[in-house]
């Protein structure tokens, strides 16, 4: 008992701390993070062999919470129907900026942050507002001095749209689906739309958009078919994400330009893919998938990410960029979170002294509201060997940590 309220005064004295350090553009205390999360594992909940054991308390001060992400500056950033909110690791929010129909949120290396949302323009200048998906590019975001400093509006920000008319209703149909960047700063856009005709001069709105840190729009991802479901399309995307990834580092970050992509289109088989970069000098630089994830070693796991009809509607992805290079996808359709390998196995690596010999199923789910339950998740993340789930439905963020991290 004693202990207890130890650790307890020492937590409220440094997360005091923290949100003065918050208002200079510090995170919080790593040492007080662990005592919290440490701390708060249910032994109740930690699984026989090896499995994802949930952090308590949730987080629960959302309202129709979408998407997650864990910052370069370690802070998490967190999108819900009150625009954009910031917290520390320990889940205090310090500040929420109001985005219009904010999605999806991500960082570059800089601390820049960007937002998918919609603004009203009147295109025509007929006095009529339409209403337009954007990229909102934000600084101050760590020190508290929110600025934006630059909005990427549908289709002006499409170097193809440049040179066509706008589409009315068609282009106020158009979503921005996700958001990722590469080490170099690049800005990856995921979108989606009804124009799909790739005989035109303008670039199909089922595709991903590539933007330079200045914001000029520098390519797409050429070579994806935009209504077909094979192993290297965008038919309906609804999250990206790439193998740059926080923490912050000098040497080791990933500057592959390849990207992972989830798809919601139900006649699509696979709804998840990876897709790989190459360059020919005629061509150029096109996009196409990554046919090692097709071979299924059954005497490594039970199940793949490339199986066909694997998930009904995946809503988020994410890289993890430590050595488990873990990709972590949640599903709205089955209410789940799953995790696999990079060669696309489901599951871990046996703990040593384990009976077993294949990889050992961690992904779990189900509709509801207890600890190992979602409903409509939205939105995955990952730091420091935690996973994050914005659990849509029950208005919560939930952690977890695979239990043979547990120390």
């Amino acid at each position: 008992m004693k202990k207890n309220i130890f650790l307890y005064i020492i937590l409220i004295s440094v997360v005091l701390q923290s949100s003065c350090d918050f208002l200079f553009g510090t995170r919080a205390d790593l040492v007080t993070d662990e005592i919290f999360e440490e701390g708060a594992i249910d032994p109740d909940l930690v699984q026989d062999e090896v499995g994802y054991v949930p952090i308590l308390p949730f987080w629960d001060d959302f309202v129709n919470p979408t998407d997650i992400y864990c910052g370069y500056d370690e802070m998490i950033y967190v999108i819900d129907d009150n625009g954009l909110n910031i917290l520390d690791q320990t889940g205090t929010i310090y500040i929420t900026y109001f985005i219009p129909g904010a999605t999806d949120v991500t960082q570059d290396r800089r601390l820049h942050t960007y937002v998918t949302g919609r603004v009203d323009i009147d295109v025509d200048e007929d006095g009529i507002l339409e209403n337009l998906p954007a990229v909102y590019h934000l600084t101050g975001t760590a020190s508290g001095n929110i600025q934006v400093i630059d909005t990427l509006i549908h289709p002006f920000c499409d170097a193809s749209r440049n040179i066509t008319a706008f589409r009315g209703a068609d282009d106020e149909a158009v979503e921005f689906t996700g958001l990722a960047t590469l080490a170099d700063n690049t800005l990856y856009v995921a979108r989606k739309g009804p124009q799909n005709d790739l005989s035109g001069i303008a670039r199909p709105d089922n595709t991903v958009l590539f933007f330079e840190e200045n914001g000029e729009n520098i390519g797409y991802a050429n070579g994806l078919s935009p209504t077909t479901g094979n192993l290297k399309s965008t038919w309906d995307v609804s999250a990206i994400s790439t193998f740059a990834a926080p923490p912050q580092s000098l040497s080791g970050l990933s500057s592959s330009p390849e990207f992972m992509v989830t798809l919601t289109n139900e006649n699509a088989p696979y709804k998840c893919l990876w897709i790989t970069q190459t360059s020919d000098p005629e061509s150029g630089i096109s996009y196409g998938e990554n046919a090692l994830l097709t071979v299924f070693d059954f005497t490594k796991a039970d199940r793949f990410l490339y199986q066909p009809d694997r998930f009904i509607n995946p809503t988020d992805m994410y890289i993890a960029p430590d050595f488990t290079g873990y990709i972590f996808i949640v599903d709205a359709g089955t209410d789940s979170l799953y995790q696999f390998t990079r060669k696309g196995y489901e599951g871990v690596n046996p703990p040593a002294g384990s009976s077993s010999t294949k990889q050992i199923i961690t992904s779990f789910g189900g509709n509801g509201d207890g600890p190992f339950n979602f409903i409509d998740p939205s939105g995955v993340a990952y730091l420091r060997e935690t996973v994050y789930v914005v659990d849509k439905g029950n208005n919560r963020v939930c952690r977890y940590k695979l239990s043979s991290d547990l120390e």
